[in-house]
């Protein structure tokens, strides 16, 4: 049952405030030693597990975070007192697998709330005594996601079976590139007789990619450069699910499904899974921060040292232009052979990295970087569960199947999303925002009180200026949060009268807490111009950078964005072999 005001009152009282995360692995209040073998900056899931990796396999490794707790992005807080969230990133599917096992996770605590169904969208169809608006829930059940697409499409219902046989041969393909570094192209005409024989080595995972293929690649090739509505088109005729589909395709991007490449995004999103099951998704338990709790408790058990409340100034360089280690913003100098930095790519090398030891191109092209984000995150704790008018709530109150998806809101039709994206081309926030709903509460009850609800709503389309030059302040961050909670309370009445607080989070908040680059929450945009070959930037994907002992392990390097932990890891066995021959 829903708890009652007074009650959730009483409650919110008692309860300390304060962020929610561990701090037993923190060594806050201890004092770094003079000098490691290596050095992380910044505390994100990615630069976790490259420490992690790299203490495992000898290398006496200190990671310093400038905020109180660690995570990056994979943070759980406390914003609301008694309610625990994932304030950024709030769903995990794409952790590579070998991490789970490298580093042992479960054994460090994480655990799993895998979701079944997955994906609920509601339709905003006005009820009659005998109907309800229809929906549509997707699932591991092909019979029962037939017939749920059946009510808008038999000839969808019969493809659906097939286009998912079909996704899931693309990621089996391009499952090999995510667990390497790209092929050093420069390595490869420049390089000593070692070095091209390691570039050669790195083409086997492409040419297993096109041997999985095959005939398949032409069709491969249309999914990573086309419009996602056109490659939909191809396949389903019924609005709802090209929609529902199509929010795979544009989530964290500027990009509208009619935008080329946005097909790409759409793979990215499906190519994880959770414990055996292809493109499961699921949530922490303890929410997000949990998940890099583990990762650091891995760390810190074999020796690594994690320093919260200490950033980084500068990367350390000596008169000969050698790396020496890093500068902290109290002025303490720590020195290191290497230095790897989770940040994104424009703060690593144009706010950490002296610019006279960076050729001037390759400053250029980092500070071209496309970071554009359309997201807006807003965090709500309500005292009860939304009530869908297309699935009416159980009378004890208790969480259904449809609470536990991710719930599609504005996204019967992808019209409806290309009018969004082009409300923010013109600087306005979406009028009708594409709206993904999670209650991760409705399977971990611990993040909030008895009856009562922690709901992350990721929302597009926000550009980061508003038009006219106009900044994000209180009145605009409320004005939209409102008719965000308009549009939520139009398929579920009584949504706004259960919140009791909300944390919004901008394009530019996200920047500020978080350290995002416009807001991005995949450090730069995830598009084919600059992916594999040019992440960040063409001639230095393979986490190197001209500055010899430098190198990228967050998001911005291969191979992107979301909680993967790919780049953490990939990043930290370059570096283990480059320390081997320094």
């Amino acid at each position: 049952m829903a708890a009652s005001r007074q009650g959730l009152r009483r409650a919110l009282r008692s309860s300390s405030p304060g962020p929610a995360w561990s701090r037993a692995h923190a060594e806050a209040r201890g004092r770094p030693k003079p000098e490691y073998d290596a050095v992380v900056i910044g505390a994100g899931h990615n630069g976790l597990v490259a420490a992690a990796y790299l203490q495992r396999l000898g290398v006496n490794t200190a990671i310093f975070e400038r905020r109180h707790v660690i995570g990056g992005a994979a943070v759980t807080e406390e914003i609301i007192p008694g309610f625990k969230f994932s304030r950024a990133s709030y769903l995990l599917s794409l952790l590579r697998p070998q991490i789970y096992t490298d580093l042992e996770l479960k054994k460090y605590g994480l655990r799993l709330h895998l979701r079944n169904p997955y994906s609920f969208t509601p339709m905003l169809e006005e009820p009659t005594m005998s109907k309800a608006p229809r929906s549509l829930l997707l699932g591991t059940d092909v019979a029962e996601n037939q017939k749920q697409i059946s009510q808008f499409s038999q000839k969808d219902a019969q493809a659906f079976p097939r286009y998912e046989e079909f996704m899931k041969r693309l990621v089996l393909a391009i499952n090999p590139l995510l667990d390497a570094a790209p092929v050093d192209t420069v390595a490869l005409q420049h390089g000593s007789l070692l070095q091209r024989l390691r570039a050669l080595a790195s083409i086997g995972p492409l040419l297993k990619a096109g041997r999985t293929l095959g005939a398949q690649l032409p069709h491969c090739y249309q999914v990573l450069t086309a419009p996602i509505s056109n490659v939909l088109d191809h396949w389903f005729e019924s609005e709802p699910l090209k929609a529902t589909l199509a929010t795979d395709a544009v989530i964290g991007a500027m990009s509208s499904p009619h935008t080329p490449g946005s097909g790409y995004v759409l793979l990215h999103h499906v190519m994880g899974g959770l414990e055996g099951t292809q493109g499961a998704w699921g949530y922490v338990q303890g929410g997000m921060g949990a998940l890099s709790d583990a990762i650091a408790c891995s760390a810190t058990a074999h020796g690594a040292s994690i320093f919260t409340e200490k950033t980084v100034a500068k990367v350390q360089v000596n008169s000969e232009g050698r790396l020496q280690g890093v500068v902290l913003q109290d002025g303490l100098e720590v020195r290191s052979r290497v230095v790897l930095s989770s940040a994104p790519p424009q703060v690593t090398f144009l706010k950490l990295t002296p610019q006279e030891c960076l050729p001037e191109a390759f400053v250029r092209r980092i500070s071209q970087l496309d970071t554009k984000s359309p997201v807006t995150k807003i965090n709500v704790a309500v005292d009860r569960l939304p009530n869908f008018l297309a699935a009416p709530n159980a009378p004890t109150g208790q969480p259904l199947p449809h609470h536990q998806c991710s719930i599609h809101l504005n996204c019967e039709d992808t019209l409806l999303l290309h009018q969004a994206f082009e409300d923010a081309m013109d600087g306005l926030p979406s009028h009708r925002p594409m709206i993904e709903l999670c209650i991760p509460s409705s399977l971990d009850p611990t993040l909030a009180p008895p009856g009562c609800h922690a709901i992350s709503l990721f929302t597009q389309y926000t550009p980061y200026t508003l038009a006219e030059g106009r900044a994000w302040d209180e009145q605009e961050r409320n004005a939209y949060a409102d008719k965000v909670f308009d549009c939520v309370e139009a398929y579920a009445p009584g949504f706004k009268s259960s919140v009791v607080g909300r944390d919004v989070l901008t394009p530019p908040d996200l920047e500020r807490v978080f350290g995002l680059p416009g807001g991005n929450i995949f450090h730069c945009a995830m598009s084919l111009d600059q992916l594999y070959f040019a992440r960040p930037v063409p001639q230095y994907s393979g986490y190197r950078c001209p500055l010899q002992g430098l190198y990228l392990c967050g998001s911005g390097a291969h191979p992107g964005g979301g909680v993967m932990g790919a780049a953490g890891r990939n990043a930290a066995h370059v570096v283990f072999q480059d320390l081997k021959s320094m």
